[in-house]
Order: structure tokens, then C-alpha cells, then sequence
């Protein structure tokens, strides 16, 4: 038993030590330092949304900070007591102590899975039907209540801004705004082609069909301040429509914007004003042209927007077979579960994501330590 003590403490030293090569404490403690001063401003709320993410972030460094220095306490603290040969007694003390140091590295190690410009930020996600008809539209519906689903796991925000019906099932298109802390961290790995195979309930032969959607992932970065020409926009009012394209409006209300340059397009049709509708869509439209000339400065900028990949073959980031066998596979991470329901219908998505996260994070540092 000593022996295995003393194991699990380097094991867990050791992950530590690595753990630390990814947080920057210098760096946190300088963030809150600049965010005290200006939560002390007694205009600091009037903006009460900006506040709260604010205040969210300086706990959070404040939490990560602390925990660190918890750990090196509890380390530091068990290495000395196996070194001087603890009794039993301290034997018990020092396992209780590796499991609360295990734990904490655990939580810490989540925490590094965020270190991205704007992984603090909400997102707007876009879905977009791909190959596979009727399916796939029935499909991009099926991702749709999913990540809602996902959404009220986390206890976040979703509002759908823009949906088109399928027609005979499913939808077509549609833009959903996440508010909530670390929406877009979590949310920008979601970004690709998601592949659906199923016996087909839309043909008599119930024959197996491969389906397609594609998910666009935004960071909402707020009224971000891009010059855009009159004459390069072509605006389009229409009816807002919900599933199936049944009208839910008499009236023009809804917006469709497109950049004419980079033919991005953006529609809103909320049971909104026709003018509340064009400034959300202009707002999101300005989001993807900022990022946009953000990767023609820096290709690193590259992973800050969705995928724009078409929604066929060979692109696909993860599989979702329903036939011959359940199982839920990201082709990033290697990560499979049989669990198709708690997925699917339950949005069940953090253990995925998450392996998809810390795939990410040791790929970037093997590139920037240049592969060693």
C-alpha cells in the first residue's frame, strides 16, 4: 500500500506539473486586477449582461488561482509525510489528501480546455441541411433540438433567431443565439459536418440512409465595428415562417441580409419589428466579416469560426449511427459511446465535447513546442 501511495502521489505531481505549463497565473491575477478596478466604477452595472460576465470571469480566475496554490499545499504537504514514513494514521490522512488533490487537478485541467480569446463569449450557432434530402433536413432538425437540449443541461439562454421549414420534414436552415458563460468554449468545437446513419422512416422500403448537416459556430462578439458599404448589401423583407413554412406572421418582418463581396447571408425572422429584426441580423452579419478579416491577418484566427466545409462526404467531424448498431463516434477525439438516446434526446454532450477540447489543446501545444 505505501508503495502505491507513493506512486499515485508522482502520478498525480507529475499531471500537475504539466497542468501548470498550460495556466499562465501572472496573467489571471494581472485580468483580475483590471477587472477589480472596473467593477469599483459606480457605473459598472448599468450594463447589468456585460456585468455578470464580467463578475463571472474574475470568480473564475479567482477559483483557478486558488485551487492551484491548493494543490501545490496538498502536494508539497503529502510529499513530506512519505518521505518521513507516516504512521497510519497519517497514512489515512495522506489518501484523503491525494483524492482531494486528484479532484482538484481534475477540475483544473477543464479549466485549461478555455484559454481562447473568446471562449468567454455567447455564441450564435447556424444549421444548415446538407446531402440527403428529406432525411437530412429531418436530421438538422433532430441536431437542432439536441443542442437546445444541451442548452438547458447547462443551464444557458437559447433563442432561435431564424428558422426555414423543410417542407415535407425537418428544417432547412436556422440561427440559435447561446447566452451563457462559456457558450462559445464549449460550443466552437461543435463546428463541422455531423453524419447521421438510420433505416430511413421517409421511404417505404425503410431502407438505411446517410444524412448530413452542417453547424457554424460564432462567438457573439457584440456591436464590433466593421465598415460595411450600402451598395455592397442586398436586404430582403419576407413573412416569418416556423416549421414546415406555415406563416406565423402577416406581416414583412423578417430579414434576410446579404453581403454581396463574400455572399454571406444572414436572416432573422423573430416575431419581431422588421427593424429589430435587420439590427440582429446586421449584428451577426458584422460578427462573421470581422472574423473573416481576422484570418486574413492571422490563419491562426482560423479556429474561431465554424466550419465552412459542404455538408457531404468527407468532412465530418462526428458520426451518429442508429443501424445496424447504436454508437455516437467524433472522429477528432476517437471518442465513442453506445449511448445514442442520452445524446441525441438529451443532449447529453459534455464528456464528448470535452474529449474533443483536450484533443485540441495537446494538438495545439505539440504544434507550438514544434511536435516534441
Amino acid at each position: 500500500m505505501p508503495f502505491n501511495r507513493k506512486e499515485e502521489y508522482e502520478s498525480l505531481r507529475l499531471q500537475f506539473d504539466q497542468l501548470q505549463g498550460f495556466l499562465d497565473k501572472e496573467k489571471l491575477m494581472a485580468e483580475n486586477g483590471a477587472l477589480a478596478t472596473e467593477m469599483s466604477q459606480p457605473d459598472f452595472w448599468k450594463d447589468q449582461q456585460a456585468a455578470a460576465s464580467k463578475g463571472a470571469k474574475f470568480e473564475m480566475n479567482k477559483k483557478i488561482i486558488e485551487t492551484e496554490v491548493e494543490i501545490g499545499e496538498i502536494l508539497a504537504r503529502v510529499g513530506e509525510a512519505i518521505g518521513d514514513d507516516a504512521t497510519t494514521l497519517e497514512d489515512k490522512a495522506i489518501q484523503t489528501d491525494l483524492e482531494k488533490a486528484g479532484e482538484l487537478i481534475s477540475w483544473l485541467e477543464a479549466q485549461t480546455l478555455f484559454s481562447g480569446t473568446y471562449d468567454e463569449k455567447d455564441a450564435y450557432m447556424m444549421f444548415h441541411v446538407g446531402t440527403g434530402g428529406v432525411d437530412a433536413a429531418d436530421w438538422n432538425q433532430m441536431l437542432l433540438a439536441m443542442y437546445l437540449q444541451y442548452a438547458k443541461r447547462k443551464g444557458w439562454q437559447a433563442e432561435v433567431l431564424d428558422i426555414t421549414g423543410g417542407g415535407e420534414a425537418g428544417i432547412k436552415n436556422a440561427t440559435v443565439r447561446i447566452v451563457g458563460f462559456r457558450a462559445y468554449g464549449w460550443l466552437k468545437s461543435e463546428a463541422g459536418v455531423h453524419r447521421l446513419i438510420r433505416l430511413s422512416p421517409f421511404n417505404a422500403q425503410n431502407l438505411r440512409q446517410t444524412s448530413f448537416a452542417l453547424i457554424e459556430v460564432l462567438p457573439d462578439l457584440g456591436d464590433v465595428d466593421v465598415d460595411i458599404r450600402d451598395e455592397d448589401l442586398k436586404i430582403e423583407t419576407f413573412k416569418s415562417s416556423g416549421h414546415g413554412g406555415q406563416s406565423v406572421n402577416t406581416t414583412d418582418s423578417a430579414v434576410r441580409i446579404t453581403h454581396i463581396p463574400t455572399n454571406i447571408t444572414v436572416s432573422i425572422q423573430t416575431e419581431r419589428s422588421q427593424t429589430q429584426n435587420k439590427e440582429a441580423a446586421m449584428k451577426i452579419l458584422k460578427n462573421r466579416l470581422y472574423l473573416l478579416e481576422q484570418e486574413k491577418r492571422d490563419t491562426e484566427e482560423r479556429k474561431l469560426k465554424a466550419a465552412n466545409a459542404s455538408g457531404d462526404f468527407g468532412h465530418q467531424i462526428r458520426s451518429y449511427t442508429l443501424h445496424p448498431y447504436q454508437q455516437v463516434k467524433d472522429h477528432r477525439s476517437n471518442f465513442e459511446t453506445s449511448q445514442t438516446d442520452k445524446v441525441l434526446k438529451e443532449g447529453d454532450l459534455d464528456e464528448i465535447i470535452g474529449s474533443v477540447l483536450l484533443a485540441q489543446r495537446d494538438t495545439d501545444s505539440d504544434k507550438l513546442s514544434g511536435g516534441k
